[in-house]
């Protein structure tokens, strides 16, 4: 790509965005335990994107595809910020938890927004690399946002990271708003959303995935891969206190290191992007992201645990930026908003049930014994992902340019 000014000045938002989140959930976490000295009302926050996954995901693509996306991102993130912002004069537990609700309901619109933008915004050609970067910016974020909430926790406390967060939404929204339309022209009158615009909609979807069954298999064999390993992350904390013995400082050090391990592996991705083919990406980056988490809970200290993380955080960088650009190449654009909301709510019910299924045998077993055979899972679920996209039958849904599903 010749100009890169509006992919940068939207990679710039999202990532002060991103960094902002990652003070914020430091903060909020804290917040709420200073205020109710409760673990189980610190565990509720993480009940709360669910909900909010499952009460507008089944509605929320239909919105999106049928609004201009620039505007509806700068909205929401302004709603966000203010949101946010009223967090830290609230005393009540549970109107926190209301207000979270509505910044989650929020944001479910965003992300699947931003995924049909840039599909719009960023060439094919280009993609592959543009992914690359804001996996870099997500990256970057994760390794500073925590040590400067550290910092500033450690000298003003809470509040003040917790307006950060209100700010980096504003500046992301201001940022958006530099950015160019880059819908089609939208009808003056807007569609009502009924009952019967969102069975129509599901159908639109259904017929979708019918008809692009090659797409289908390879999404749900990565996300399969993913999902598991998202499920294993819910046991690593205890894995490695209670299996390897190690310190709190350790285990904040492992997710520092495997933070740099994510960043390194983005960049390459990046600098790599013209010349790695787009199906290595997928398969590759998905298969030894599972293998780390396999290396991971076969580890015995701290050094085993930190390389195995390192590596998974590596190779994981690759994975979300190809199946980022798979994506964007075969989901219609003027569905994509539907889709990817379903997709995301259809995500969060089989992470929960794998989540729960998990802790269930991690409690009946050992963990380590639990863990490893999830892992062995997500291994196989990556093996046969990479055969499927190194089929030459099927080097035509890799080629980096706009395909028809």
């Amino acid at each position: 790509m010749k100009n890169w000014k509006y992919p940068f000045l939207l990679l710039a938002g999202i990532g002060v965005s991103y960094l902002g989140n990652w003070i914020y959930l430091i903060a909020i976490n804290l917040s709420i335990l200073d205020l109710t000295g409760s673990a189980a009302a610190v565990a509720g926050l993480y009940v709360i994107r669910p909900i909010a996954i499952l009460i507008t995901n089944t509605w929320a693509g239909s919105v999106i595809d049928r609004v201009n996306k620039r505007k509806l991102m700068i909205g929401v993130d302004v709603v966000r910020g203010l949101l946010v912002f009223l967090i830290p004069f609230i005393g009540s537990l549970w109107v926190i938890y209301f207000l979270l609700l509505l910044i989650n309901i929020a944001g479910a619109f965003f992300g699947p927004s931003s995924s049909v933008y840039i599909t719009k915004l960023i060439p094919a050609s280009d993609r592959k690399r543009f992914n690359s970067l804001m996996s870099m910016t997500s990256s970057g974020a994760f390794l500073l946002g925590p040590a400067i909430a550290g910092v500033l926790i450690m000298l003003v406390g809470t509040e003040l990271c917790i307006f950060i967060n209100s700010a980096t939404f504003l500046v992301c929204a201001f940022f958006i708003y530099l950015l160019p339309d880059v819908d089609e022209v939208v009808k003056e009158k807007r569609e009502r959303v009924t009952w019967s615009m969102l069975v129509g909609d599901w159908r639109i979807v259904k017929r979708f995935a019918q008809g692009a069954t090659y797409f289908m298999v390879v999404y749900l064999l990565f996300q399969g891969a993913m999902l598991t390993g998202f499920a294993l992350d819910s046991q690593e904390v205890t894995f490695i206190k209670q299996h390897l013995l190690l310190t709190d400082q350790d285990y904040g050090l492992i997710v520092s290191l495997t933070g740099l391990g994510a960043l390194a592996g983005a960049a390459v991705a990046a600098m790599v992007a013209n010349r790695v083919p787009l199906r290595v990406y997928i398969g590759g980056g998905m298969l030894f992201t599972s293998v780390g988490y396999l290396l991971f809970y076969a580890s015995f200290s701290f050094w085993t645990a930190t390389l195995a993380f390192v590596f998974l955080g590596f190779f994981m960088a690759f994975a979300n930026a190809g199946y980022a650009t798979f994506f964007q190449q075969c989901v219609p654009v003027e569905i994509m908003g539907r889709f990817g909301s379903l997709a995301e709510m259809l995500q969060a019910i089989v992470q929960i049930v794998l989540t729960l299924i998990l802790g269930v045998a991690a409690d009946w077993f050992t963990i380590q014994t639990a863990c490893m055979v999830f892992s062995f899972a997500g291994v196989v679920l990556a093996m046969v992902l990479f055969i499927t996209v190194l089929l030459p039958s099927k080097q035509i849904h890799f080629n980096e340019g706009k395909l028809e599903a």
